[in-house]
């Protein structure tokens, strides 16, 4: 079959599909024009190299666990297993970060809805003024290349 079947019989786009023999995931044969040719085996193949993508595995991981597909065996099974457990730690680890970092910005939300509160208790008419800590701050030549409000100013939360 054609790359434009394969691509419609597995549900992917004809570029996925190009993308997939590119990373050496996928290999066809070519007729004498050039044009690509798979055979229906492609599909399953294609179907389980979505699974993965989906899992959450990059195209090299998913290289490096296709032998287990192509070549089963109790070794390629063993290093299959235990590259898919590094990748669970891996992404367990940036879990954990987007967590922590969700965190942090509730607490930051947190501090910005105090400080809008306290600003319209102080009323229209007031002289208040937030805390100097809750003042945006100057950046420094070092922190310009950090996280800003693009002004150059640190905002207080």
């Amino acid at each position: 079959m054609r790359i434009g079947e394969l691509a419609s019989r597995a549900g992917v786009s004809v570029r996925s599909v190009r993308y997939y023999e590119e990373q050496g995931l996928l290999t066809s044969t070519r007729s004498p024009s050039g044009q690509r040719h798979y055979t229906d085996s492609e599909v399953e193949r294609v179907a389980f190299i979505q699974r993965m993508y989906t899992a959450g595995l990059s195209s090299r991981t998913i290289v490096e666990l296709m032998p287990c597909i192509d070549s089963p065996s109790e070794e390629t099974s063993d290093a299959a297993l235990e590259r898919m457990a590094l990748e669970r730690e891996r992404l367990s680890a940036h879990i954990a970060d987007l967590l922590r970092t969700r965190d942090t910005l509730d607490a930051l939300m947190a501090t910005a809805r105090a400080h809008q509160h306290r600003m319209r208790s102080a009323g229209a008419d007031s002289d208040w003024q937030p805390p100097a800590s809750c003042r945006p701050q100057p950046l420094s030549a070092a922190d310009r290349s950090g996280r800003s409000d693009g002004q150059g100013v640190r905002t207080p939360w």
